[in-house]
């Protein structure tokens, strides 16, 4: 027990461990759901529109179903006399033809009868029992939109690749699609570990403390696009740890746990990992995270965060949700990173990749000097920095890339 840190290794080669783990192990698969549960979800492949939209030539305004040429010349002074044969709502069929000197009363939406090419405003009328009078002319195709004219049958109505939003919806119950493709989630089961967790409630118990790493990295793996079970809280126990990553590895694709990391005696996740699988990265040249572990069991992933909620977060960011977003096609927000300058000088510490959270002042990143541990460092901060290894200071006015937390 309390197995030593076996590599201290580069972040870049962390990563790229990473990336060839998630090649290895996981594919992209898709599924289909019905259109009322599509929210969010990402369109596996194009959506081609069944018929046309709109699907026969309507009306898009209130008014006359009209011959064109029968209102040229109208005015106000002069205003041209039709005979009003019926009158057309929104719903229904036109039961007549509009021929020369015939008009149409049209409803909003309702299909143009046959015969008329243009529709007259209701505000350009005056009525006199079933005469209307056409008080401005009117060119062929006005106020009609043509069927097919939004879209034509066959054709692509919302690419793949797109995340089904509330106007993608919309647009595709427009066109009767009731079902849709869509790539599959990432499915992850979350562990905390430690003797001195409890779940958050109203009143904490003495040399405890509430585990906030739970709900929140299970929160950062909704937003990647991942499905989330929860395995509560693990004491530091070998054969509980072992139990509980059994379970995980039986429900997901991949187990994320944190807390246990570390070289201490209480710290078992390396061992067992070792007994179930393999250990395949213990330890990164990175601050924070530095006892990150990632191992490999049955075919699946486990990842091991820091404890610290700061760690667990960041390291999270930084080497595991890249790959899922790939997996789960939820790209990062636009505007995700910006670049900002320092409002005060930052001393690094050299020879390892050091992240530091910041809170946004206007073009500012104002660094939040506080240790991973400090939950109030979390609350207050709006994003990170990532300095390199090579990097001691980051002077007062320096250009810095910040990742945004408000924006994912």
């Amino acid at each position: 027990m309390g197995v030593e840190f076996l590599d201290i290794i580069d972040l870049d080669d962390a990563r790229r461990i990473m990336a060839d783990l998630f090649r290895k192990l996981y594919s992209g698969g898709s599924e289909t759901v019905n259109i009322d549960d599509a929210l969010g979800r990402v369109l596996a492949e194009d959506v081609k529109s069944p018929i046309d939209l709109p699907p026969f030539d309507r009306a898009s305004r209130d008014g006359y179903a009209v011959v064109a040429s029968d209102t040229f010349g109208a005015s106000d002074e002069k205003p041209v006399r039709l005979r009003c044969i019926e009158t057309v709502e929104a719903g229904s069929l036109p039961s007549g033809r509009v021929e020369s000197g015939s008009c149409t009363r049209i409803s909003t939406g309702a299909p143009v009868p046959e015969g008329a090419d243009a529709v007259v405003m209701v505000e350009y009328t005056e009525v006199s029992g079933e005469d209307v009078y056409i008080h401005r002319p009117a060119y062929p195709s006005q106020h009609i939109a043509a069927a097919g004219s939004d879209i034509e049958a066959g054709s692509v109505l919302v690419g793949g690749g797109r995340v089904l939003s509330p106007d993608k919806i919309a647009a595709l119950s427009a066109a009767g699609v009731t079902s849709v493709k869509v790539v599959s989630r990432p499915s992850a089961h979350v562990i905390s570990t430690g003797n001195e967790l409890t779940e958050p409630s109203g009143r904490l118990e003495p040399a405890k403390i509430f585990d906030s790493n739970s709900l929140g990295i299970s929160a950062a793996l909704r937003d990647a696009g991942c499905s989330v079970s929860r395995g509560g809280i693990i004491r530091d126990d070998y054969d509980e740890l072992r139990s509980a990553l059994i379970e995980g590895l039986g429900k997901a694709d991949l187990v994320i746990t944190s807390g246990g990391t570390s070289a201490g005696a209480g710290d078992v996740l390396a061992d067992v990992l070792e007994d179930l699988g393999e250990v395949v990265i213990h330890g990164i040249s990175m601050k924070p995270g530095k006892p990150t572990i990632v191992g490999v069991v049955d075919g699946k992933m486990v990842v091991g965060l820091p404890g610290f909620p700061v760690a667990a977060l960041l390291v999270f960011r930084s080497i595991v949700e890249p790959f899922l977003r790939e997996l789960s096609g939820i790209k990062a927000p636009e505007g995700s990173v910006k670049t900002l300058k320092l409002a005060e000088r930052f001393h690094s510490s050299r020879g390892r990749v050091q992240y530091a959270l910041v809170r946004v002042d206007g073009q500012y990143a104002r660094p939040i000097f506080r240790d991973s541990g400090a939950i109030a460092a979390l609350a207050g901060a709006d994003g990170y920095i990532e300095v390199p290894k090579n990097v001691e200071i980051l002077n007062e006015g320096e250009e810095v890339e910040v990742v945004l937390f408000e924006n994912r």
